[in-house]
C-alpha cells in the first residue's frame, strides 16, 4: 500500500490537476450554468464512470509495463513531464480563456446528460495521460503489489476529482458571475495553474529515485 506521505503528496497534486481547465470541467460548468445544478451533477455521474474505466485500464497497464519493461518507469516519467508541460502551455498561451467563460447549451434529459458526461470523459486524452503519467510516480514496488497501489491511488484520484467537480458544479453560476466583472482574477488563475503544472513537470523529469 502507498505510504501516508506519498498518498498526501499525490492528493495535493491531484487537487491542482483537477482544478486545471479541461473538457470535463468545461462541460460540467456549461451544463450547470445553462441547465441548473442538478444537470451538472448528473453529468458528473457520467464523468465519474469514465474515471473508473480509466483507473482500471491504467492500473492493469502500469502493472504489466513496470513488471515487464526494465525502463518502463523512466518512459512514463519523461512522457508525463512532457505532457504536463503541454498542459502548462495550454493554460498560459496567449488567447487562453477561463472555463467559466462558456457557451449556452440546449437542455437535455438526465439520461443524455449522463451519457454525454461519460463520452466527454472517455474522449478526453487529458484523463488518460494523467492516469498514465501521475500514478507511476507514487507506485513503489518495495511497498507491495503494484496493482493494489495503483488501485488505491486511482480511487483517491476519483474521490478527489468527483468531490471538487461537484463543488464546482454547485457553485458554477456564482463563480461565473463573480469573475465576469473581475478579469484580473482570470489572469491570476491561469498563471498560477500554469506555474504549478510546469513545476510538476520539472519534478517528474528530475525524479530518479527508482
Amino acid at each position: 500500500m502507498p505510504g501516508l506521505s506519498g498518498l498526501a503528496a499525490f492528493s495535493l497534486i491531484t487537487v491542482g490537476l483537477v482544478l486545471t481547465p479541461g473538457p470535463n470541467m468545461m462541460y460540467l460548468i456549461s451544463r450547470s450554468i445553462s441547465q441548473g445544478r442538478m444537470a451538472g451533477l448528473v453529468s458528473l455521474g457520467g464523468v465519474a464512470l469514465g474515471f473508473v474505466f480509466y483507473m482500471l485500464s491504467a492500473a492493469f497497464g502500469i502493472t504489466a509495463l513496470l513488471l515487464a519493461v526494465p525502463y518502463g518507469y523512466d518512459a512514463l516519467r519523461f512522457g508525463g513531464a512532457v505532457y504536463l508541460l503541454y498542459l502548462a502551455w495550454q493554460v498560459l498561451k496567449p488567447g487562453g480563456r477561463s472555463p467559466f467563460q462558456v457557451r449556452t447549451l440546449p437542455k437535455d434529459s438526465r439520461g443524455r446528460l449522463f451519457i454525454m458526461g461519460l463520452v466527454t470523459n472517455l474522449l478526453n486524452p487529458k484523463v488518460a495521460m494523467l492516469f498514465l503519467s501521475l500514478l507511476p510516480q507514487f507506485v513503489d514496488p518495495a511497498r507491495g503489489s503494484i496493482l493494489a497501489q495503483s488501485l488505491v491511488l486511482g480511487t483517491a484520484y476519483i474521490v478527489i476529482s468527483v468531490s471538487v467537480n461537484a463543488l464546482i458544479a454547485m457553485t458554477a453560476g456564482s463563480i461565473a458571475a463573480f469573475l465576469a466583472d473581475r478579469p484580473l482574477w482570470l489572469v491570476v488563475q491561469r498563471w498560477v495553474m500554469g506555474t504549478v503544472l510546469a513545476g510538476m513537470a520539472l519534478r517528474l523529469a528530475t525524479d530518479s529515485r527508482r
